[in-house]
C-alpha cells in the first residue's frame, strides 16, 4: 500500500506545480499552441511522468497515477463552486482589449498581446478597423471575442477566434 500512497502524494505534488506554473506563464499560452508550445507539453509530460510513479512501472502504477490525476481534477472543478478565491488564483479573468474602438495598450502589453495579433483576430470575424470594434475581450479561456458596431445584427453577436485549446485549458469546466 505505502507504494502507491507515495504515486499518490507524486501525483499531488505534480499537479499543483503544473497548475501555478500555467497560471504563471498566463491565459495568452493556454490558448494557442505553436510548435514551441507542443514541444514544451510533451517534454514535461515525459519529465513529470517518472516524478510521478517513480520506479513504480507497473500497469497498476500507472492506472493510480491516472487515477488521482482524474480525481484532483473533479476535486478541484468542485473547489472552484464553492470557493470562488481559489477559482480566481488558477483561472484568470476576461480582459478588455478594445473598448468603443480604443485599444487598451496597457492590457493588451500585460497579456502579451501585440496590435498585430489583436488586429489579426479582427479580420478573422471580417472587421477592417478598430473604431468598428465596440468590445473585444481576451475571454478566460484565452479566446478573443469581438462585439462590432457595424450593424445593428452584427451589433449583439459575439465572434470567437478559434483556437486549439490545450487539454489543461478545460480545468473548471471550460
Amino acid at each position: 500500500m505505502e507504494p502507491y500512497l507515495n504515486i499518490v502524494f507524486r501525483c499531488l505534488s505534480v499537479y499543483v506545480f503544473m497548475i501555478v506554473a500555467i497560471r504563471l506563464t498566463g491565459k495568452k499560452e493556454l490558448s494557442q499552441l505553436n510548435t514551441i508550445d507542443v514541444i514544451l507539453i510533451l517534454l514535461i509530460s515525459n519529465a513529470v511522468q517518472n516524478a510521478m510513479v517513480g520506479d513504480n512501472t507497473s500497469l497498476s502504477g500507472g492506472l493510480v497515477a491516472a487515477g488521482v490525476l482524474f480525481l484532483l481534477n473533479f476535486i478541484l472543478k468542485k473547489l472552484f463552486l464553492k470557493n470562488p478565491r481559489i477559482k480566481n488564483f488558477v483561472l484568470e479573468k476576461p480582459e478588455i482589449l478594445i473598448h468603443d474602438g480604443k485599444m487598451d495598450f496597457s492590457a493588451m502589453h500585460k497579456l502579451g498581446i501585440t496590435s498585430d495579433e489583436l488586429e489579426e483576430a479582427m479580420r478573422e470575424h471580417g472587421v477592417d478597423q478598430v473604431k468598428e470594434v465596440k468590445l473585444a475581450m481576451m475571454e478566460a479561456d484565452g479566446n478573443i471575442s469581438i462585439i462590432t458596431g457595424k450593424s445593428e445584427e452584427l451589433k449583439h453577436t459575439v465572434f470567437k477566434r478559434k483556437r486549439i485549446h490545450k487539454t489543461l485549458s478545460n480545468i473548471g469546466g471550460a
